[in-house]
């Protein structure tokens, strides 16, 4: 149903997020938890989803680091 092929992109997109992250040593909850406290994802659905997150893991790994980058700077604080 369509249901279930929403929830099984989301599980797709957030395999391949926490993937990405774990290149460089970040696991997916403190990754999201970052860009949350930097303000580049939130709650409400503004800002990059993690659709977006997954393309530019896949197609664009230097903006991606960047990303990683910020969040790793968010938590620190």
């Amino acid at each position: 149903s369509r249901k279930d092929l929403k929830r099984d992109f989301r599980k797709l997109w957030i395999k391949r997020i926490n993937a990405a992250c774990r290149q460089y040593d970040l696991s997916y909850s403190r990754f999201m938890d970052g860009l949350t406290k930097a303000g580049i994802v939130s709650k409400t659905g503004e800002g990059l989803n993690r659709k977006m997150l997954s393309e530019l893991a896949i197609a664009d790994p230097k903006a991606f680091e960047e990303l990683v980058k910020t969040a790793k700077k968010a938590l620190a604080k």
